[in-house]
């Protein structure tokens, strides 16, 4: 997204129920997104919109692990009906069309063609296609719509539980630097740049063992592990041992250098997922991260910036 600019959403329950049918449109936009479990897929493709020239998506797993599909077609019904006999492991189905029926065959072509493209590069999700096609030869003005209406769409997925197309990977900044000393003890992370503040920057070490990984939470409040942390080669049970496969399937997490440790800095919801995920185990992110340059645990560092912003906030002390 180009700029940090509010937006509106209007997210409508269909049957009334949080796990049933939903649409999701955001406003002073075109599209339109219908989300249908599989059981209700009949219904769903009885709507107006499930006969438009559209793109969409097939989501669910095979052999436990995530899968999906991306399509396009003039008519999406007829198209879906095709692939609920063909494809079994399928489990919800997310129509996007546009009001009045205003996208035409090229137009879905090229959605279809950057949604695929866009999955590949992020990995997140397998995709059941074989191919890679090339994106319909569009005029210019044509070509900065769709990339509009992508825009748009990749704000709207996420809240209909679809969140294949969020990027949790971050650049290494050029100017980043990983220290080696003689020691077997890795040291993490010498200069973070931009995109980066160089502070508050957290250390979670275990010097027994040597494991020490390194973060910081940036602008955008994210808590971004930094490439070279450590990391365990195996996951025992926690709420997070699927994020760990799946950060060991896409890459983030692998060997380099004879150990095991983050090849990609990557964005975490939490200092505690951040922790769980790097320790393979479950962990209190608020207290096992400490700031580099105080040793404070985050859990305090972020008191401490509360409090500093309240009486930032009233011009004197709130004790």
């Amino acid at each position: 997204m180009s700029s940090a600019v509010g937006r509106s959403l209007e997210l409508y329950y269909i049957d009334g129920r949080p796990d049933g049918m939903l649409t999701a449109e955001l406003f002073n936009w075109t599209g339109h997104v219908l989300m249908a479990p599989r059981t209700q897929i009949a219904e769903a493709l009885a709507r107006p919109e499930a006969s438009y020239a559209g793109v969409y998506l097939l989501i669910g797993e095979e052999e436990g692990e995530p899968r999906a599909y991306v399509g396009e077609g003039e008519d999406i019904s007829a198209r879906i009906r095709s692939h609920d006999v063909r494809k079994e492991w399928w489990t919800s189905a997310v129509l996007i069309t546009a009001a009045a029926n205003k996208l035409n065959k090229a137009h879905v072509r090229y959605l279809e063609a950057r949604l695929i493209a866009e999955a590949r590069t992020i990995g997140r999700v397998p995709l059941d296609n074989n191919t890679s096609p090339t994106p319909a030869i569009l005029s210019e003005a044509d070509i900065a719509k769709m990339e509009a209406f992508l825009e748009n769409l990749f704000i709207v997925l996420p809240a209909v539980r679809v969140d294949m197309f969020i990027q949790r990977t971050r650049p290494v900044p050029a100017q980043s630097t990983v220290r080696r000393p003689a020691s077997s003890v890795p040291e993490i992370g010498s200069t973070v740049s931009a995109p980066f503040n160089p502070e508050p920057r957290f250390v979670l070490e275990m010097r027994k063992d040597g494991f020490k990984a390194e973060a910081v939470q940036n602008e955008a409040g994210e808590f971004v592990v930094l490439t070279g942390s450590s990391a365990r080669e195996s996951h025992g049970p926690s709420s997070y041992a699927s994020l760990y496969r799946d950060l060991r399937r896409e890459g983030v997490i692998g060997q380099a250098e004879g150990r095991w440790q983050f090849l990609q800095n990557y964005a975490f919801k939490s200092p505690s997922a951040a922790a769980s995920v790097a320790t393979g185990r479950s962990a209190n992110g608020a207290k096992d991260w400490k700031q580099v340059a105080t040793g404070r645990s985050y859990k305090e560092w972020e008191a401490q910036k509360l409090n500093a912003e309240v009486d930032a906030l009233f011009d004197e002390p709130i004790r």
